[in-house]
């Protein structure tokens, strides 16, 4: 399992993808495939932001536990 900083960088990097695949679009005739590596850029992003949205809340419990004892 990645960590919380490996995810973080995972999740910039693909973002800066995203924005230049995005800005690349011409503003007629787009290509499908540039539509579905666009997509599936957005689609990456949303998977690896819950996985770290899990991490977090993982820590939250821990250090929520902790506190109880």
């Amino acid at each position: 399992m990645a960590t919380k900083e490996e995810l973080e960088e995972e999740i910039k990097a693909l973002e800066a993808e995203l924005r230049e695949r995005e800005a690349s679009l011409p503003a007629h005739s787009v290509r499908p495939q540039q539509l579905l590596a666009i997509e599936e850029l957005e689609t990456t992003i949303s998977e690896k932001k819950k996985e770290l949205d899990r991490i977090h809340g993982n820590a939250a419990d821990g250090k929520a536990e902790g506190e109880r004892n």
